[in-house]
C-alpha cells in the first residue's frame, strides 16, 4: 500500500525538498503541497492523506492551529500529523504535541528518519526527534504548560511502566518488543491499555504524561 502524504511549509524550496525526498522512498507518495495552514487544512480535508507533514511556523494559520483543526480534541476522525521545526528548543513544538500531533522532527533530519516518521505516524506509532525529546518535554512539562496532571483511572502495572518509559524515549513498538523481550502484539496490548488508563489519544500524549509525572 502506498502512503499518501500532504506537505505544508511556507518556503517553496523546503516543500520541494521534502517532496523530492519522500517521493523516492518506497511506498510513499506526496499527493499535495500547501504554503500555509489554511491551505493545508483545506487540502487535508479534501484529500484525506495518510499523513500530514506540517511546518510549525507558517503565515496566517500556523502549523499548531492547523494540527488542532485536523487532529485536536473533539475531532471525530483525526488525521495523522507530524510537525517539523528548525529549532530544537521551540515552545511551539510542545503546543503542537498538545494540539494532537503524533510526533515531531527537526528539518535537519535525514531522509531515512523522515521516511520512518511518516510510516510510524501512518501505523499509529510515533517518532519524536531523539536528540531533543528529553530537553524539550522536560523543559515545558516542568513549566506546568499542560495544566493539572491527569491521574490514571487504574494503577499502572510494572510492565506498563516499562513500556511507558520506552514510549517516552521515542522507541517504536518493534524496538520496545526487542528491548523487553516480548512479542509485538504484547507491546500493542500494553500501549492500548496505557492509553485507556491515562486518557491519552496517542503515544505523544503518553510521553508528555511520563515527563510531567517525573518518570523521564
Amino acid at each position: 500500500m502506498t502512503l499518501r502524504v500532504l506537505v505544508a511549509d511556507d518556503q517553496e524550496i523546503v516543500r520541494t525538498g521534502l517532496t523530492m525526498i519522500l517521493n523516492v522512498q518506497p511506498g510513499i507518495q506526496v499527493v499535495g503541497e500547501a504554503a500555509n495552514g489554511h491551505q493545508a487544512v483545506e487540502l487535508a480535508r479534501r484529500l484525506r492523506p495518510d499523513v500530514c507533514l506540517f511546518d510549525i511556523r507558517m503565515p496566517g494559520m500556523d502549523g499548531i492551529a492547523a494540527t488542532r483543526e485536523l487532529a485536536g480534541p473533539g475531532v471525530a476522525d483525526p488525521l495523522a500529523v507530524v510537525v517539523i521545526t528548525t529549532f530544537d528548543l521551540d515552545e511551539h513544538v510542545y503546543g503542537a504535541l498538545r494540539a494532537g500531533a503524533r510526533g515531531f522532527l527537526l528539518k535537519e533530519a535525514g531522509a531515512e528518519l523522515l521516511a520512518q516518521a511518516v510510516r510510524a505516524a501512518a501505523a499509529g506509532d510515533a517518532i519524536i526527534a531523539p536528540a531533543v525529546t528529553g530537553r524539550l518535554l522536560t523543559a515545558f512539562a516542568r513549566s506546568g504548560a499542560g495544566g493539572p496532571l491527569r491521574q490514571p483511572v487504574e494503577p499502572l502495572t510494572g510492565r506498563e511502566e516499562e513500556v511507558l518509559l520506552a514510549v517516552a524515549a521515542g522507541r517504536t513498538n518493534l524496538e520496545i518488543a526487542g528491548a523487553l523481550f516480548i512479542s509485538l502484539s504484547t507491546v500493542k496490548t500494553h500501549v492500548a491499555s496505557l492509553m485507556a488508563k491515562l486518557g491519552a489519544r496517542n503515544r505523544v500524549e503518553m510521553a508528555i504524561w511520563a515527563y510531567e509525572t517525573g518518570r523521564r
